[in-house]
Order: C-alpha cells, then sequence, then structure tokens
C-alpha cells in the first residue's frame, strides 16, 4: 500500500518560494508507473491540479502554474519535492501530494485518478 507524507513549512512570506516535500513509503517513486503529483485547495475554492512527476522522471504542469512551478525527486530518499516561486496571498491552501497509475493519455491531469493522497499541509502566504 503506497503511503505519502507532506512537510514543509506552514508560512512563507509573499515574493518566497514555496518548497514542500513528500515522502513515499510502500512503494518506489521509480517504477510501476506512477505519476506522482502535487494538487492545492485555497480556502472555499476546488481542487486544483499543479504538476506530475512521472515514474521515468519527466515531468508536466499546469499551463497555468508552468511558469512558477517546479517539481523534482531524490530517489535515493523516494520523495519529491514542489518548489513554487513569487507566491502571493493567492497561493495560500492545503497543498496535497498524490499518487495515480492511471494509464490513459493524459490521465495525470485528472484528480478522480488519483488513488493516494496524502494528508495535506496547510501553506499560508503572508507576511
Amino acid at each position: 500500500q503506497v503511503q505519502l507524507q507532506e512537510s514543509g513549512p506552514g508560512l512563507v512570506k509573499p515574493s518566497q518560494t514555496l518548497s514542500l516535500t513528500c515522502t513515499v513509503t510502500g512503494g518506489s517513486i521509480t517504477t510501476n508507473d506512477y505519476y506522482w503529483s502535487w494538487i492545492r485547495q485555497p480556502p472555499g475554492k476546488g481542487l486544483e491540479w499543479m504538476g506530475a512527476i512521472g515514474s521515468s522522471g519527466r515531468t508536466d504542469y499546469s499551463p497555468s502554474l508552468k511558469s512558477r512551478t517546479s517539481i523534482s525527486r531524490d530517489t535515493s530518499k523516494n520523495q519529491f519535492t514542489l518548489q513554487l516561486s513569487s507566491v502571493t496571498p493567492e497561493d495560500t491552501a492545503v497543498y496535497y501530494c498524490a499518487a495515480s497509475q492511471c494509464s490513459d493519455y493524459g490521465c495525470h491531469v485528472l484528480i478522480n485518478e488519483y488513488d493516494y493522497w496524502g494528508q495535506g499541509t496547510q501553506v499560508t502566504v503572508s507576511s
């Protein structure tokens, strides 16, 4: 059973870079054709897919966030990391890491394809 756990600071100042890490247990981030994604939910709004890294290491990002988002991985620690630059208060949200084994083309952008989720971590952008 794959399990995911987010970690990182809960408060980030405007214009800084938000950095979160997802630690995966029960499965390797380099095998089994998983997509490993970051998804967020601002207060009072729905879930938003931000980007993913595949088991091959290939990345894909939401067009609306692509210029500010980077997802990388540390295979030795079985972790993947989100960096979101130039944050504003509108980036305040609960951030989740999640995993999917979907196989259809483009399925990794669909939130309902994700079977495994971390518990989520609140990040507030404020001075």
